[in-house]
């Protein structure tokens, strides 16, 4: 990850270091800079289909690093409306971009007022995780 990568303004960040950047009712989801450094090089993500809908900390994708594979919770409820098709079959975006070109679904959020209560914005996420 580079120093050059710009971290968009409003972001929430779960514990679980997935972010989330609300649009109104749309919400884009993808994991943190600070998980990609941990996880190292990105050669598989499977994301789920458009349509599903996933609760507030459930798992919803899978991702794979040369150091291991983990599992990504969904920061708030929704239903996924577009997934990324651009890091299936090139995951190393997400390494390059995690923020930008690099996000994993967007959704339609079930309820958004609610379920980022305990998200951290980014400032204070990296304060924890330092």
């Amino acid at each position: 990850m580079s120093e050059q990568t710009k971290v968009p303004e409003g972001i929430l960040c779960s514990s679980t270091h997935e972010w989330v950047l609300e649009d109104g009712d749309l919400c884009t989801i993808g994991l943190t800079d600070y998980a990609i450094e941990q996880l190292g090089d990105i050669v598989f993500v499977e994301l789920p289909e458009i349509g599903a809908s996933f609760s507030k900390n459930e798992v919803f994708a899978t991702i794979e690093s040369v150091k291991a594979a983990s599992e990504i919770y969904m920061p708030i409820g929704g239903k996924i409306v577009e997934v990324n098709e651009a890091i299936i079959n090139s995951p190393e975006i997400i390494n390059e971009d995690c923020y930008e070109k690099g996000w994993l679904v967007k959704i339609e959020a079930s309820n958004p007022s609610e379920d980022t209560v305990g998200l951290l914005e980014y400032e204070d996420y990296k304060e924890e995780v330092a």
